[in-house]
């Protein structure tokens, strides 16, 4: 399935891009736009104006998205937290590690295409889903 997004990934659309290809469309291809209205027939919008999955409410895309595929993996809906914060900055929840994740998601949209901030940015958020499922069955932080 094809998926759109604007172009110059940042936080919310580098998390998307991940979650839909780890846990909702293994197959996802993934196309880059400047404009809304260049968004191909047939494709899947996202963060993005009038996007069927977008920021709703005080959510982000990302909560959205989980919202919508009744996605309940608890470890996810933690790093909805860390990219809510980054993507948002209303202090809603305790992510400390939001702007270091926003900061290093940002840099690489200044010093690549999204297409390899995509592929950089996938390795990163398997990590962080892996340090956060380790210690949610440790009980504490993963070492």
């Amino acid at each position: 399935m094809k998926w759109a997004t604007r172009e110059h990934m940042h936080i919310d659309r580098a998390a998307c891009a991940w979650l839909v290809t780890r846990f909702i469309d293994a197959n996802a291809q993934f196309i880059f736009v400047a404009d809304p209205t260049h968004v191909p027939k047939g494709a899947t919008a996202f963060d993005m104006r009038g996007a069927e999955y977008s920021h709703v409410g005080s959510n982000c895309t990302f909560e959205t998205i989980l919202r919508r595929h009744e996605l309940a993996d608890p470890v996810l809906w933690k790093i909805a937290q860390i990219v809510h914060e980054a993507d948002i900055e209303d202090g809603r929840f305790d992510a400390p590690e939001a702007p270091g994740l926003d900061a290093v998601l940002r840099g690489l949209s200044l010093t690549g295409t999204d297409e390899q901030t995509l592929a950089v940015s996938k390795p990163i958020f398997d990590g962080l889903y892996e340090f956060y499922r380790r210690s949610l069955l440790r009980g504490r932080e993963a070492s």
